[in-house]
């Protein structure tokens, strides 16, 4: 199945029809957006079933990886939004100085207006819905535009997106790389926009012609740190589970492992163990590991076994897409699997001596999306102190992100901008600051000839 490009004519009068419908402020009212948020969670339930279908046919994800790692996430951020909207939209009482008496001062929350949000193919539902939940929320129109790279789900998405919104409010556009550029030539209010940073760089760019915000979703390389102290079994199972959901292809999966030397042993052994449990015998046959999404990624992840010894795993099958997890010892630090995003089940690891060697391999590069330790908490916190990273876990990995009460975003080469709950709100607003001054009283001393100026000064 391929998917068909959206022409440029219809994507021309798609924007100038949300743009439109934003400007007549059909979106603005709560009761609004409260329903076009309970219409999202009736779709949901109600495309679960085809959605499920549509990710196994493009990436072998099982109907339980797809509740847990896409729909649940966006289906409690729903629930997150329809508990707390009442609440974001109201204006916000703030304190006024006394030098403003009599006036008051409030803040409100205004929707930036039409907004473009892009996804990619390795979570093609949650990356492209939990960001429209907050477009939804805010008052936004959105241009919706889902991967190529997984064309069954893509097309889902865009029938259960059709039956659900008006054209002019929400639509889905489809296509390669060519539709979007033809996206980005047009001025939006907001765009949102994950996949890598190379990407990103290209989306910021084009706007920046028209001075659009922008929040970016990258990746990078997140290093996993197992440290003197760590609980080595513990730390096999989680960092085995955060590696091979969705085969690797997860852009806070861990992507290097700094291990202290003196565990080097025990903990190969022990992640071969906890494979096993999570995937049996046979992983090739486990129904919950994923395919690489495309003979390219395979080619591209295969390729990095090339760049150590194989100590776990290492089989291959060209013909599925299958890479076996894979631990790498041996490895070059200036080698391909070091310098670019992994994105597959293959983990280097890199031996370390002290807490402090973890922090200097770290901060002398890129800042991570993720950053993960393991070992005792007070020198987790000690590490999180002296890094830069988009979110953090301590002894566990990947679980930053199924909390919709907390941040989830990048930081410099990872992203900028940050959503999940109130996040998501506020991504597509902009907090307006609004003065009311009353005309009962008018004092004269802001106005010129400034008189009683030494009074003035005081209470300034």
């Amino acid at each position: 199945m391929s998917i068909v490009n959206t022409s440029a004519e219809r994507i021309d009068l798609v924007v100038a029809a949300q743009r439109e419908y934003f400007a007549s402020g059909a979106t603005l009212d709560y009761e609004f957006r409260r329903e076009q948020l309970l219409r999202l969670q009736r779709a949901l339930k109600e495309w679960q079933e085809p959605l499920c279908k549509a990710l196994w046919e493009d990436l072998h994800k099982s109907e339980q990886e797809a509740i847990l790692t896409e729909l649940s996430i966006v289906e409690g951020e729903v629930r997150n939004h329809l508990r707390h909207l009442h609440k974001w939209i109201k204006r916000e009482s703030h304190s006024t100085p006394l030098k403003m008496f009599p006036s008051r001062s409030y803040v409100v929350s205004e929707p930036l207006g039409s907004s473009l949000i892009i996804a990619p193919w390795n979570y093609p539902v949650q990356l492209l819905l939990n960001p429209l939940v907050g477009a939804i929320s805010a008052g936004c129109t959105a241009l919706l535009k889902p991967s190529p790279y997984v064309p069954h789900a893509s097309q889902v998405l865009e029938k259960m997106i059709c039956s659900t919104f008006d054209e002019r409010y929400i639509y889905v556009v489809q296509g390669n790389r060519e539709v979007n550029q033809q996206l980005l030539l047009h001025r939006f209010d907001v765009i949102f926009f994950t996949g890598s940073p190379a990407l990103g760089r290209k989306v910021m760019e084009a706007a920046s012609r028209n001075l659009t915000p922008v929040v970016l979703e990258l990746g990078g390389k997140s290093p996993c740190v197992v440290d003197a102290g760590a609980d080595v079994e513990m730390a096999a199972r989680r960092i085995a589970w955060g590696k091979t959901l969705n085969a690797g292809q997860t852009c806070i999966a861990p992507d290097y492992l700094l291990i202290h030397s003196a565990l080097w042993e025990r903990f190969v052994e022990a992640f071969k163990r906890e494979l096993r449990k999570l995937h049996g015998k046979d992983i090739k046959k486990s129904k919950h590991f994923v395919r690489m999404v495309s003979d390219k990624a395979f080619g591209r992840v295969s390729s990095y076994l090339e760049c150590g010894r194989v100590v776990a795993g290492g089989a291959v099958d060209a013909a599925e897409r299958y890479i076996e997890p894979t631990l790498l010892a041996d490895v070059d630090v200036d080698s391909p699997v070091m310098q670019e995003e992994i994105f597959g089940p293959v983990l280097p690891m890199i031996p370390i001596d002290s807490t402090d060697d973890a922090i200097r391999f770290i901060t002398s590069r890129e800042k991570p999306l993720a950053l993960y330790y393991f070992g005792r908490e007070s020198e987790g916190w000690r590490v999180v102190r002296r890094t830069s990273a988009g979110g953090s876990c301590i002894n566990d990995t990947i679980m930053h992100i199924a909390n919709e009460n907390i941040p989830f975003g990048g930081v410099g080469n990872s992203g900028m901008g940050s959503y999940h709950g109130r996040l998501s709100f506020d991504a597509f607003s902009h907090r307006r600051s609004v003065v009311v001054t009353p005309t009962w009283l008018d004092l004269p001393f802001r106005y010129m000839p400034y008189k009683m100026f030494s009074l003035v000064k005081k209470i300034l």
